[in-house]
């Protein structure tokens, strides 16, 4: 690998490192609404959407004819830099998740009617969209527990089920929603399910409430919600891919998705460890600053030390997936989503620590990214899963006849 960034991306850094500080930053007080705030993001967001436009920073997360070009190597110190300001900075590029996620799959295997239909407001910024797959009813870290039914019935699909955790359910420009379903219970394991399109406005479609995370709404996503599918009924042409090809789907989206989010936690990392250094040089305990304290000297190394490695990492998995494609960097796709969210989680905590009563107040970003970063420890996967599938492939080159 080499490690110096090419020209591409260091113009792209020039220009977003400068966006921030001329009105990502700033705006940053209008976005910050802990528990029991508005679902909507703030008005602010449709500005900076303006002005990213503008600017030339749009749709970076996605290659090819649709999105900026970039390949994963290069979209991730850009990724890194969105991660500083995590609930301003990725929905003003229009690089936030779950829309991210939905173009890719859209993009991939959407028709040129759906295309066409959600793609292009996608795109465009125009409209929000969600995934919904997650299910109180079961344990939904094994994708195959799913239990909505899609069922066929002469030209449509009609849909049963129940689904919370569904992140930007809540924003009222939602307008589509892709729904992880069975359309065939009988089928071989991973072929059961099937993913569709479910407009917003569909009859039979509620949702329900919205659910916070650690009290936070997540606003930037415009929150997440519980749905109830009560024979929804849609066209047969809203199936995505054909019927069972829903499982092969997830994971064809999961993983850039895993890979975005691990690049936004380094930025993340790196915010705290600045405003920890400033807080802890800032402020005098028992006749010394906070800096001259010997605990706070191993906070600020060891966190040090924790990026640089998880930097490492992200950035081998991103030349992994350029170079050899998706499964063949499937061992450091699990490995970063295993390491980075908890890592980052530890950073954080030190810089909360640091702040004392401040850290936990909505004074400054820390509590509201640590929520963001602990619920990475199990978006898209739980680190107990991705463990147990890492582990599963390093046994499998010793067991005999592999």
């Amino acid at each position: 690998m080499d490690f110096e960034y090419d020209a591409k991306t260091e113009d792209y850094r020039k220009r977003l490192l400068a966006f921030m500080d001329e009105h990502v930053y700033p705006a940053e007080p209008d976005f910050h609404t802990p528990g029991g705030g508005g679902w909507e993001p703030p008005a602010a967001l449709a500005p900076l959407k303006a002005a990213a436009k503008e600017a030339g920073l749009w749709n970076l997360f996605l290659p090819g004819e649709h999105g900026a070009g970039l390949t994963n190597l290069q979209y991730a110190p850009l990724a890194e830099i969105t991660g500083r300001s995590p609930a301003v900075a990725p929905p003003a590029l229009n690089c936030a998740a779950p829309d991210t996620g939905n173009m890719e799959v859209l993009a991939e295997f959407g028709t040129a009617e759906q295309q066409e239909k959600w793609l292009r407001p996608l795109l465009a910024g125009e409209i929000r969209s969600a995934f919904a797959m997650t299910e109180p009813q079961v344990a939904s870290s094994d994708a195959t527990n799913i239990g909505t039914r899609i069922e066929r019935d002469g030209d449509d699909y009609v849909i049963n089920g129940h689904k919370f955790y569904i992140t930007g359910a809540m924003n009222s420009n939602c307008r589509i929603f892709i729904v992880m379903g069975k359309t065939d219970p009988d089928a071989a394991r991973h072929v059961q399910q099937s993913q569709i399109l479910v407009p917003r406005d569909t009859p039979g479609l509620t949702v329900k409430r919205g659910m916070t995370v650690m009290g936070y709404t997540d606003g930037d996503h415009g929150g997440h919600a519980e749905l109830i599918f009560e024979n929804v009924r849609v066209p047969a042409s809203n199936l995505i891919g054909e019927e069972g090809g829903g499982f092969a789907i997830s994971q064809a989206r999961l993983g850039p998705g895993r890979i975005h989010h691990c690049m936004r936690l380094i930025g993340m990392a790196e915010r705290a460890l600045e405003m920890m250094c400033t807080r802890a040089l800032a402020r005098t305990t028992f006749g010394k600053t906070l800096a001259e304290q010997g605990v706070i000297q191993d906070w600020i190394a060891e966190s040090r030390v924790r990026i640089e490695q998880s930097r490492l990492l992200v950035l081998k998995a991103a030349w992994l997936m350029d170079t050899v494609g998706n499964k063949g960097a499937h061992t450091e796709i699990q490995a970063i989503k295993i390491a980075v969210p908890s890592t980052v989680e530890w950073i954080l905590d030190k810089a909360i620590q640091t702040h004392g009563a401040a850290g936990l107040s909505q004074d400054t970003p820390l509590a509201g990214i640590w929520a963001s970063a602990r619920m990475l420890r199990l978006a898209d996967g739980p680190d107990e899963v991705h463990k147990r599938s890492l582990a599963h492939r390093e046994l499998k080159r010793y067991r005999s006849g592999s």
